[in-house]
């Protein structure tokens, strides 16, 4: 009975680690900017790095490249993909960021300043997850609409 007891559990054990698994979100991990395939407009900051990390219950994302003038940026934020505002810290044009989830491959993002939005997008990640694309519009500092398609590689 015992021995019955004991392959039951680790037979439950397992199944639950493998739905675990299989339900991992796409967006974790590092994503590194592939130049070539982005087309990032002028004006437009250009994020070369970005991580997708567990934090608790929310997910951290950390975000380095540079801005419009070409020097570094950093900026970080933490939350859930739940189309909440969760304040972003580093980001000049943002004060809040949401994600919001549209499907298991794609994301919709907001950032806002002062209460106004500055830049919406969307993320996709293709069916392999080996590639992330993301599409957004915004205005630079002068207030001309920006749009920009940016491509990542899983790293």
């Amino acid at each position: 009975m015992k021995t019955r007891l004991c392959f039951l559990t680790f037979a439950v054990l397992f199944a639950v680690i493998a739905v675990c698994v299989a339900a991992e979100d796409v967006n974790m991990g590092t994503w590194k900017l592939d130049d070539a395939k982005s087309k990032i407009a002028a004006g437009a900051p250009k994020n070369t790095t970005v991580v997708y990390e567990a934090a608790g219950d929310s997910v951290k994302v950390t975000v380095d490249g540079v801005d419009a003038d070409g020097k570094p940026s950093h900026n970080e934020w933490t939350g859930k993909f739940d189309g909440k505002d969760y304040p972003v810290t580093g980001d000049p044009t943002a004060d809040t960021r949401s994600y919001k989830r549209i499907n298991d491959h794609t994301l919709a993002l907001t950032n806002t300043k002062d209460g106004k939005v500055t830049t919406a997008g969307r993320i996709t990640v293709s069916a392999d997850g080996k590639t992330r694309t993301v599409t957004t519009s915004g205005k630079d500092a002068n207030g001309k609409k920006i749009d920009s398609t940016a491509v990542y590689n899983k790293q």
